[in-house]
């Protein structure tokens, strides 16, 4: 069987050429991915010929598949796919058709060579075997390569993606056609800002990224949305938001959080290169007042939503926000159950200017609930709230965004 092992190596030998670039038609036919430019496809052409040359060398010539390696070619495509962002299971499907387009060559020389027929198929079965094994060891090659490059390649073009953002951000003037370019992201849009994170010792940035993408996709947001991780615990991003769902689409994120999923802090739709900054820097203060609130933080909160922006504003020191607020509430800053009930009741009296009935429409209670509460809510402050009531309002503000940050943990005197 070597012998005609041999024969047949040799007639397939002076075949490569014609092989070869019958097997490159084939597979840039079949796979879309593998059309690109001219050069791209020599490149193909040159890994195909390699490898089917060192297949039939090996067949002809009994060499181990053990101390065979891939072609410096068939390293080059896939280096080109991995930095053309070129998915890995392109590069595996090009070995799988090839190796299928090869093995028919194979058959078409041992019908022609007319051999027994017992021994025809011990042929096409050792050379079957070793096309197999050469495709496995070879892919494994290719795809171990491929996968450096492209970690590799992605975080080159995240480093200069992100200073290209960090610039932006930064103010000054912008080419806002270059700058859409380098990060590939539309800037005359009405972009919604998001900040990402999760504890330092989780790495949930594919998660994150799913998140946003849904996000877009929910609103039916015509561009895809700007992501970029910062570090492996934090990232920021963008979307793009149609007109048509401008004023829910904040809630609309919310919505998708899940209860044990990443933090998320969200500005307000804003337009242009300012609004692309305007709606970060707001991000980035709902964020601050996430953090500061301690590790009972909420994992969404919204620039938008009442109380933020001034909790941002004044969060820089919460240690000194808590005194005030004890000061100007007194044994009503305390973390109960029931404390925490008298301070949202009398919050939604005073947002509601002193209504029993809206507030108790709010708070989906009885009108003498809410009238009893508020009543109980001053008691336990120990003065009436006339004299003070702007300090009051923005008291009860600081501590339903803070929590427990902000409040002192007395046992329940109510």
């Amino acid at each position: 069987m070597t012998q005609a092992m041999a024969g047949i190596g040799t007639r397939l030998d002076a075949r490569l050429t014609d092989i070869t670039r019958s097997v490159s038609d084939q597979l840039v036919s079949d796979i879309a991915e593998l059309r690109g430019e001219e050069q791209l496809q020599q490149i193909l052409g040159d890994s195909v010929a390699a490898n089917i040359d060192a297949f039939f060398a090996a067949a002809r010539h009994g060499i181990s598949i053990d101390l065979v390696h891939a072609p410096a070619a068939a390293i080059e495509h896939a280096l080109r796919l991995a930095q053309r962002d070129i998915s890995a299971n392109v590069l595996v499907r090009s070995y799988r058709l090839g190796q299928q387009a090869v093995l028919k060559a194979v058959l078409e020389e041992i019908r022609t060579a007319e051999l027994d027929p017992r021994l025809a198929l011990d042929v096409f079965d050792a050379m079957s075997t070793i096309s197999f094994n050469y495709i496995d060891r070879i892919s494994q090659e290719v795809v171990e390569v491929y996968q450096q490059a492209r970690e590799s390649w992605l975080e080159n073009r995240n480093s200069v993606r992100i200073n290209e953002i960090r610039e932006l951000l930064a103010g000054g003037d912008v080419d806002i056609d270059a700058a859409t370019v380098a990060i590939r992201y539309p800037l005359q849009r009405t972009h919604l800002a998001v900040v990402l994170w999760c504890d330092d010792s989780e790495d949930r940035l594919a998660e994150m990224e799913r998140l946003v993408q849904q996000f877009a996709a929910s609103i039916g947001a015509a561009d895809s949305p700007l992501f970029i991780s910062v570090d492996r615990a934090t990232a920021w991003a963008w979307v793009a938001v149609p007109a048509a769902v401008m004023d829910e689409a904040v809630t609309w994120l919310g919505s998708l959080v899940p209860a044990e999923g990443p933090y998320v802090a969200v500005g307000t739709p804003q337009s242009g290169v300012a609004g692309f900054r305007l709606s970060h820097r707001q991000a980035e203060d709902a964020r601050i007042v996430a953090v500061a609130s301690g590790p009972q933080r909420r994992r969404f909160t919204a620039f938008g939503h009442r109380g933020v922006a001034l909790a941002a504003l004044l969060g820089s020191n919460v240690d000194a926000l808590s005194a005030w607020a004890t000061e100007v509430l007194g044994p009503l800053a305390c973390s109960t159950v029931s404390d925490r009930r008298l301070r949202e009741t009398l919050q939604a009296f005073l947002k509601a200017g002193g209504s029993n009935k809206a507030a108790a429409e709010e708070l989906h209670l009885h009108t003498n609930s809410v009238k009893y509460r508020v009543q109980r809510a001053i008691e336990r402050r120990g003065r009436p709230i006339e004299d003070d009531r702007l300090d009051v309002e923005v008291a009860l503000l600081l501590c339903s965004q803070f929590g427990d940050r902000m409040l002192d943990p007395a046992d329940d005197g109510g």
